[in-house]
C-alpha cells in the first residue's frame, strides 16, 4: 500500500509537533490531516508541493508549509516536493517556463544571458517577466493537477490490487 512506502521516509506527528523551530505555529500543527497519509492528504500534499515549486519566490517551503497548513494537506510532502526545483534543476525549468509563456502569449523568445546582478534584475527581467510569470503559473497549475491526478490513480490502483489480493487469498484458504 502507499500508505507504508511513504510512513518510510516522513517524520511522525510528534517530531513535527515538538519542533523547537516550528513551536511558533502552536496548535496549527495539531491538525491530524497535516501528517495523515491519506489519499486526499496525500494528493493535496503533491499538489500543494508541485504548484509551489514553480513560484519563483524565494523561501517556497514556507510558502508550502503556509498553504498545506491551510488547506489541511500533508506538510511534509508539501514541503519535500518545492525541492523539485533547487539549484541545479531551476534553471533548466525556469527558461522552459518562460518559453511555455512565450509561446503562449505568441511572443518570439529572447536571447538573455543572465546575471546575478541587481542591473540585469533591473534592465533585461522587465522585458521577459510576462512570458516567465505565465509560464511558471501554467507549469505549476499542470503539475498540480496532473500530480494529485497520478497519485489519486496509484492509490486507487494500489488498494484495489491489494483487495483483490485478499479476496484471492480467502478463496483459497477456503477451499
Amino acid at each position: 500500500m502507499p500508505k507504508q512506502f511513504l510512513r518510510r521516509f516522513l517524520p511522525d506527528h510528534h517530531f513535527i509537533q515538538n519542533h523547537q523551530h516550528l513551536r511558533f505555529l502552536g496548535t496549527l500543527l495539531h491538525d491530524p490531516n497535516l501528517l495523515h497519509l491519506n489519499r486526499r492528504s496525500v494528493a493535496g500534499g503533491f499538489s500543494v508541493g508541485l504548484f509551489v515549486a514553480f513560484v519563483p519566490i524565494p523561501f517556497q517551503m514556507v510558502l508550502a508549509a503556509f498553504i498545506a497548513i491551510l488547506i489541511r494537506v500533508n506538510l511534509p510532502l508539501s514541503v519535500i516536493l518545492v525541492w523539485l526545483t533547487n539549484p541545479l534543476t531551476m534553471p533548466p525549468l525556469f527558461f522552459f517556463a518562460y518559453k511555455v509563456g512565450a509561446w503562449i502569449l505568441n511572443r518570439p523568445p529572447r536571447k538573455i544571458q543572465f546575471e546575478p546582478t541587481l542591473h540585469w534584475l533591473t534592465e533585461k527581467l522587465g522585458a521577459i517577466w510576462e512570458p516567465f510569470l505565465l509560464g511558471c503559473f501554467l507549469l505549476a497549475l499542470g503539475s498540480a493537477l496532473l500530480g494529485n491526478i497520478l497519485v489519486r490513480l496509484t492509490w486507487r490502483f494500489v488498494v484495489v490490487r491489494n483487495w483483490k489480493a485478499r479476496q484471492k487469498k480467502r478463496v483459497t484458504e477456503t477451499v
